[in-house]
């Protein structure tokens, strides 16, 4: 166990430095919305752009890693995420700020499939469950200080060290990654899939900024355009995930119905809790009027409830299977956002805390059902496939949630203001409450979908074995 301490350290780092930023940036949001005298509706590309480069790069994970060996990529990608930082703390437009953060993307959505792949290799067989509990270290901190040190940093700094705090942290990652991780050897890998490598982002991206558009006027040229080119390049990528023998994304565990409506469920939870995510710390500061720092304290009951859900869920899914829990774990989620739909300038802090705690309850109880139901009713022969589909495809179902609900927001305070004669602070909450509402109906979808979710078959013994060997690549490839 010792001498995996080093690499652990390195990579635990790494993971911390990823999973902040992204926090910390559902706070900044309305600072950085001020600073560049920029609209919700344009500074959301700062996150959309994010979470798209997310997508385009974390199924290229396994392939580089064989290709250049984990320890190079990891660093590299770190240096990336490092970089990016940095550039983004000297933006001067939205457009730089949005361009940064792609780079940030790049380097960041590889960081945590390759630091598990390597821990899962280095970790003795019968210590795996043990050290790879290790990694959920960042998982549960980045959420709980992400929104505290933004906050804090916002409050009594300026928004530029939100950014500028990554080069000492990139910096021991790069020199513990250096010392301690081990130089794995290339291997032989199958040919690149270049097409599907190209059209993927392009689809996604256009299919993103049509959404973004469509909030605004489905009739526009720019929308109508950016949704034909989408649409076009999606189906095109369909297709050459189907003809290419190690394609980019399987998207043949579609195939099996139980999957589909396992994933699909999930993303209609994931796009209605950015409901909560993005515009419940946008509703305090805008309308509350708190600080950066009393708005990251207001979030932390919800990740407390998450964190204590979690395991009940897991518990609860050993008993009873996917279907009742992820249901009652989806309909908490839509019942809190219900109860933030209602919310008014005078509710108070209590409200706030009580819906997300609400939202928290029911994320914690449906996550994990939700993910491990996926991975045990994909196709065996294909299930070492999965992880990278599901990491990529949440990454542009966020894409679409924040680009969506932030252009229907934009169009309701239009609206509003107009019923309103100018009324700004009325607008204001009654277009969060829409919001909050049209992300409730999303998410009741997903729980109705859920409904549908049947218990996998038993797995045979030689299934079992299978699957074991697979694990390593689930993890990284």
């Amino acid at each position: 166990m010792k001498a995996i301490m080093g690499p652990l350290m390195a990579i635990v780092v790494g993971m911390i430095m990823v999973i902040l930023d992204s926090t910390v940036m559902n706070i900044a949001l309305p600072t950085l919305m001020d600073d560049f005298k920029s609209t919700v509706n344009t500074m959301q590309w700062s996150i959309t752009a994010y979470t798209l480069a997310l997508s385009a790069v974390i199924p290229l994970a396994g392939w580089l890693t064989d290709r250049f060996g984990a320890k190079r990529v990891f660093l590299i990608t770190i240096f990336l995420f490092t970089a990016g930082s940095i550039l983004c703390s000297f933006a001067a437009t939205p457009e730089q700020l949005i361009i940064y953060r792609v780079i940030q993307g790049i380097g960041g959505g590889m960081v945590q499939p390759i630091g598990m792949a390597i821990i899962f290799k280095l970790a003795p067989p019968n210590k795996q469950g043990a050290v790879m509990g290790m990694l959920g270290i960042p998982m549960m901190l980045g959420p709980a200080l992400g929104p505290v040190l933004g906050g804090y940093l916002l409050e009594y700094a300026t928004w530029h060290w939100i950014f500028l705090i990554n080069l000492p942290i990139g910096i021991i990652a790069i020199l513990v990654g250096l010392k301690y991780l081990p130089k794995v050897e290339r291997k032989t890998v199958p040919t690149l899939d270049f097409w599907g490598m190209l059209l993927a982002p392009i689809a996604f991206a256009t299919l993103s900024y049509a959404v973004s558009e469509g909030g605004k006027d489905w009739g526009s040229t720019n929308t109508i355009v950016s949704l034909i080119v989408g649409i076009v390049a999606l189906v095109l990528f369909i297709i050459v995930e189907f003809l290419h023998k190690q394609p980019l994304l399987e998207l043949r565990v579609f195939k099996s119905a139980d999957f589909t409506i396992g994933i699909v469920a999930s993303w209609l939870m994931t796009m209605g809790l950015f409901g909560s995510f993005l515009f419940v710390p946008m509703y305090m500061q805008q309308v509350f009027h708190y600080e950066p720092l009393k708005t990251g304290f207001m979030i932390l009951p919800q990740v407390a409830m998450t964190g204590l859900f979690m395991p009940i869920g897991g518990r609860l899914f050993d008993r009873f299977g996917a279907r009742i829990v992820s249901t009652v774990g989806i309909a908490l989620v839509a019942a809190g956002l219900f109860y933030m739909s209602q919310i008014q300038a005078d509710s108070g802090a209590g409200y706030v805390i009580t819906a997300t705690m609400i939202m928290g309850a029911g994320m914690g109880l449906s996550m994990m059902p939700v993910n491990t139901h996926i991975l045990k009713v994909a196709p065996r022969r294909l299930v070492g496939r999965v992880t990278p589909l599901t990491s990529a495809a949440q990454q542009v179902v966020v894409s679409f949630a924040v680009a969506g609900l932030a252009s229907y927001m934009g169009t309701r305070i239009e609206d509003h203001m107009a019923a309103t004669k100018g009324d700004a602070a009325v607008s204001l909450v009654s277009a969060f409450g829409d919001t909050f509402f049209v992300a409730g109906c999303i998410a009741v979808a997903g729980a109705l979908l859920a409904i549908l979710l049947r218990r996998p078959k038993a797995v045979k013994d030689d299934d079992a074995a299978s699957d074991q060997a697979n694990a390593p690549v689930m993890i990284g490839h």
